[in-house]
C-alpha cells in the first residue's frame, strides 16, 4: 500500500517477468505499453519512463511515448499544466533524438497548436541548427506555413529570406507573400532579380515574359509604393526586349504616369507610342488606351466643374481638352497609315492612301509626295513605283503648274526603276501630258528620245547589268505610242521609220505588223506592205503567226487575184508548212477558194482532200461537208460518191451515221435504190437499235416506199443480228449490269 507502483495486476506479471529476463528488448516494452493502452494514463506513462530509462536511444519508444503524451492533452485548455509537462517530455526527447526530423516536426506542430508563437519560431530555428542541411527541406514548408498564419510580416520576411538562401527557385512564393502583405517595393525588387536571372526556372511554369509582365503590372499600378526601382527605365527596357508586346508595355508605362498624377507625361508617352509602334495590333491597343485616357480626363474635369462650378479658366481648359480629343480621333487614319509605312516604307499603295488622307491640303500633299519619292526604293518597292511620280505630276497638272509637272516627270525618267515597263510608263505619261495640253510637237519630241542600242563589254563579250534607261529602246509601249503619234501627227516617212525600227529591234507584235502593212497599203505601197507581212511572219511562230498569215493571204489575193497565181500558191504552201492542225482549216478553205476562182477545179478538189486529212478529228466532219457541197456544185452529185465513202471510213460513228443517211438519201433521189439499200445495210453495223432508233425508222420508211416483203424481212433480220451483237459485247453487258444494280439500290 505504501508503494502502489509495485502493485501489478495478473496480466502485467507476465510482461514484468519477461522484462526482468531481457530489460533491453524494445519489442517487449512496446508490447507491455500496448497491453496497458486502455489503462490509467499515469500507469502508461510510468511504463514508457521505465523503458526509456533502460533504452534512452530508442526512436520507437520516444516516438510512441510522445504521441501518447500529445494525445493525452488533446482538447484541453492551452494553459493546462499538462501541456508544459508534455513540452518537457519533448525537450528530454530532443536530448537524444535531436537528429530525428520527425520529432522536431511533431514538437513544432504541437507548440503551434498551443499558440506559443515565439517558442515555436525558436524551436524551428533550433531544429534547423540541429538537423543536417539535407533534412531542411522537410522543415521549411511547415515553418513557412506557420509564419504565414500570423500577422507578423517582419518575422515572415526574415524567415523567407533565410529560406531563399537554401531554395532560391522558390522566390515566387516570397513575391506572392510580399504582395499579400503590401510590401510591394521589395516584391518588385525580387521580381526584377528573377527577370534578370537567365538561369531562373519558374516552379509555376511562368515564362520570362510573364514574370516581366507581372513586374510591369506591379510598377504601373502601384507607382507610389514602389520607390526603389525606375519604372520608366524598366518598362522602356522591355520595349526593346519584348518587341511583340510593345502595345501593352506602352500602355503600362502611360498608366504608371497617370497613377502618379503626371498627366502630361502620360500624354507624351502615348504620343511617342503611336508614332513608334510597328504593328497594327500594338497601334490599336495604344490608341484605344490613349482615347480612354483622354475621355477619363474630360470626365474628371466635368465632374470637378459640376461640384465646384465653372469659371472662365475652366471653360477654356474644357474646350482645349475636347479639341485635343477630337483632333486625336481625326488623326487615327493618318497614324494607322504611318504604322503600315513603318512596316514597309516601300509600299506604294500605302503612300497613295496617305496622299488621299491629306485631301484638300496642298502643302501636305506636296510634302507627302516628296517624302514618298525620296523614301521608296524602286528595287524593293511593293507595287508600281512609277505611279508615285505620275500621280505627283498629275497633282501639279491639275493645279495648273505644268512646268512643275514636267520637272517631276523629267526627274522620274532618271530614276533607276527595277523594270523597263515602269520607265516606259513615265515616258508615255510625259507624252500624254503634252497631248492633253495640245502641245503635239513637244509630245513627239519627248517620245523621240532614244537610248543606246548597243551595250556590252567588248573584253569579256557578255552584256553588263545595265540600268533601265539603257534598255528603254526595247520598250514596246514607248514605240507603240510613238508610232501612233507619228501616224497621227508626223509624216509618212517618219512613221515608216518608226515601224522599221520596231521590226529591226524584233519587239513587234502581230498587231503592229498588221498596222504597219495597212499603213503602207493606204499609201499605195502594196509590195512594201507584203514585205512587212513577211518580215513579221519571220518573227513569230504558230499560233501567234496565224493572224498574220490570214491577213497576208487575204490581202494578196484581193490585190492580185489570178495575176500572180503561182506566187499565191507558194504563199499558201508556205503557210501550210508547219501549220498546226487546229489552225489549218481556214487556210485550206482560202486556198481552195483561190483555186476555184482563179485556178483549176481539180486542184481545188485536191486542196479540199488535203484539208480533210490535215484538220483535227473534231473538224473533219465540217470539212467533209464543205468538200461534198463544193464537189457537187463543181462536178455534180455523182462525183461525191468517193468522197462520201472515204468520209464514212474516216469519221467517227455519229458523224459517219449522219453522212450515211445523207448518202443514202442522195442515191435514193438519183433512183439508185439498191445502192441506197447497200448503204443502209453497211451503216446498220454501227447503229444500236436501242440507241439509234431514228436510223432504223428511216430505213423502215425507205423499205416501205421502195422495197417489198422480202427486203423488209431482211431488214428485220439484220436488226435482230445487230441487236444480238451489241448484247454480247462485254462493255455493253457491264453497263447494263451497273444500270440494274444502281436502280435496285436507288442510286
Amino acid at each position: 500500500p505504501e508503494r502502489p507502483e509495485l502493485c501489478f495486476e495478473e496480466e502485467e506479471v507476465q510482461h514484468e517477468e519477461e522484462l526482468l529476463r531481457n530489460p533491453f528488448s524494445v519489442r517487449g516494452w512496446l508490447r507491455y505499453a500496448q497491453a496497458r493502452l486502455r489503462g490509467p494514463r499515469p500507469r502508461l506513462n510510468q511504463i514508457y519512463e521505465r523503458a526509456l530509462r533502460e533504452l534512452p536511444g530508442s526512436y520507437k519508444l520516444w516516438y510512441q511515448y510522445l504521441r501518447q503524451r500529445r494525445a493525452q492533452v488533446k482538447g484541453r485548455c492551452p494553459s493546462d499544466p499538462a501541456f508544459e509537462e508534455a513540452n518537457a517530455v519533448h525537450e528530454r526527447a530532443l536530448v537524444f533524438m535531436h537528429k530525428m526530423p520527425r520529432i522536431w516536426l511533431d514538437y513544432c506542430q504541437f507548440l503551434a497548436e498551443q499558440g506559443r508563437i515565439t517558442r515555436t519560431r525558436r524551436t524551428f530555428d533550433r531544429a534547423l541548427r540541429a538537423l543536417p542541411i539535407t533534412q531542411h527541406r522537410r522543415l521549411w514548408p511547415p515553418y513557412l506555413s506557420f509564419v504565414r498564419r500570423h500577422p507578423l510580416p517582419e518575422t515572415a520576411v526574415r524567415v523567407f529570406r533565410r529560406f531563399l538562401k537554401l531554395c532560391p527557385e522558390e522566390a515566387e512564393q516570397y513575391v506572392s507573400y510580399l504582395r499579400s502583405v503590401g510590401r510591394l517595393d521589395e516584391a518588385a525588387q525580387v521580381l526584377a532579380r528573377l527577370v534578370n536571372d537567365e538561369r531562373f526556372v519558374s516552379r509555376q511554369g511562368k515564362s520570362n515574359y510573364q514574370l516581366w509582365q507581372e513586374l510591369c503590372e506591379l510598377l504601373s499600378q502601384h507607382p507610389d509604393q514602389v520607390r526603389s526601382l525606375d519604372a520608366g527605365g524598366i518598362i522602356r527596357g522591355g520595349l526593346t526586349r519584348f518587341t511583340d508586346q510593345r502595345g501593352r508595355l506602352w500602355g503600362a508605362l502611360a498608366d504608371c504616369y497617370v497613377r502618379c498624377g503626371h498627366l502630361e507625361k502620360a500624354r507624351d508617352v502615348y504620343e511617342e507610342a503611336v508614332q513608334t509602334v510597328m504593328t497594327v495590333r500594338d497601334f490599336t491597343q495604344v490608341f484605344d488606351s490613349y482615347a480612354r485616357f483622354e475621355e477619363s480626363v474630360i470626365g474628371a474635369l466635368l465632374d470637378t466643374q459640376a461640384q465646384l462650378g465653372r469659371g472662365q479658366d475652366e471653360e477654356v481648359e474644357l474646350e482645349l481638352r475636347l479639341a485635343r480629343f477630337e483632333r486625336l480621333m481625326a488623326r487615327r487614319p493618318l497614324l494607322l497609315n504611318s504604322v503600315l509605312l513603318r512596316q514597309n516604307p516601300h509600299n506604294v499603295h500605302e503612300w497613295h492612301k496617305r496622299v488621299a488622307l491629306h485631301q484638300g491640303q496642298p502643302d501636305k500633299i506636296i510634302q507627302t509626295f516628296t517624302e514618298a519619292v525620296r523614301t521608296v526604293d524602286p528595287q524593293r518597292a511593293t507595287g508600281r513605283p512609277h505611279e508615285l511620280w505620275v500621280a505627283f505630276a498629275r497633282f501639279y497638272e491639275d493645279n495648273g503648274q505644268l512646268d512643275d509637272a514636267r520637272s517631276i516627270l523629267s526627274r522620274a525618267t532618271r530614276v533607276r526603276f527595277r523594270r523597263v515597263e515602269d520607265l516606259a510608263a513615265v515616258w508615255c505619261e510625259f507624252g500624254e501630258l503634252e497631248l492633253r495640253h495640245h502641245r503635239h510637237q513637244e509630245a513627239l519630241s519627248v517620245l523621240r528620245v532614244r537610248a543606246p542600242q548597243k551595250w556590252g563589254d567588248p573584253k569579256n563579250g557578255h552584256p553588263k547589268i545595265k540600268p533601265v534607261q539603257n534598255r528603254l529602246y526595247k520598250s514596246l509601249k514607248v514605240w507603240s505610242m510613238l508610232a501612233d503619234l507619228e501616224e497621227s501627227l508626223g509624216t509618212f516617212q517618219s512613221t515608216r521609220a518608226v515601224y522599221e525600227h520596231i521590226l529591226d529591234l524584233r519587239i513587234a507584235t502581230p498587231q503592229i505588223v498588221i498596222n504597219y502593212a495597212l499603213l503602207l497599203e493606204e499609201h499605195g505601197r502594196f509590195e512594201d506592205s507584203f514585205k512587212a507581212y513577211e518580215r513579221g511572219i519571220a518573227l513569230f511562230r504558230w499560233p501567234h503567226v496565224g493572224d498574220l498569215w490570214l491577213t497576208y493571204l487575204s490581202k494578196f489575193v484581193a490585190r492580185y487575184g489570178g495575176r500572180k497565181l503561182e506566187r499565191a500558191r507558194d504563199l499558201f504552201e508556205q503557210a501550210l508548212d508547219g501549220c498546226p492542225p487546229q489552225h489549218a482549216k481556214t487556210i485550206y478553205l482560202l486556198y481552195a477558194r483561190l483555186e476555184e476562182r482563179f485556178g483549176l477545179a481539180r486542184r481545188a478538189m485536191a486542196v479540199y482532200e488535203r484539208g480533210t486529212r490535215a484538220v483535227p478529228p473534231a473538224q473533219q466532219s465540217a470539212m467533209f461537208h464543205i468538200y461534198i457541197r463544193r464537189a457537187a456544185e463543181l462536178f455534180g452529185v455523182t462525183h461525191t460518191r468517193p468522197i462520201y465513202q472515204r468520209a464514212i471510213e474516216v469519221l467517227g460513228d455519229d458523224a459517219a451515221r449522219e453522212l450515211c443517211l445523207r448518202f443514202a438519201d442522195m442515191e435514193c433521189k438519183l433512183g439508185e435504190v439498191d445502192r441506197a439499200r447497200a448503204i443502209y445495210t453497211y451503216c446498220s453495223q454501227i447503229c444500236d437499235p436501242r440507241i439509234t432508233g431514228s436510223f432504223w425508222q428511216t430505213w423502215k420508211e425507205f423499205e416501205i416506199r421502195h422495197g417489198n416483203e422480202d427486203t423488209i424481212r431482211e431488214m428485220l433480220r439484220i436488226k435482230r443480228s445487230v441487236q444480238a451483237t451489241y448484247n454480247t459485247q462485254v462493255n455493253f453487258m457491264a453497263s447494263q449490269m451497273l444500270k440494274v444494280s444502281g436502280s435496285a439500290t436507288g442510286t
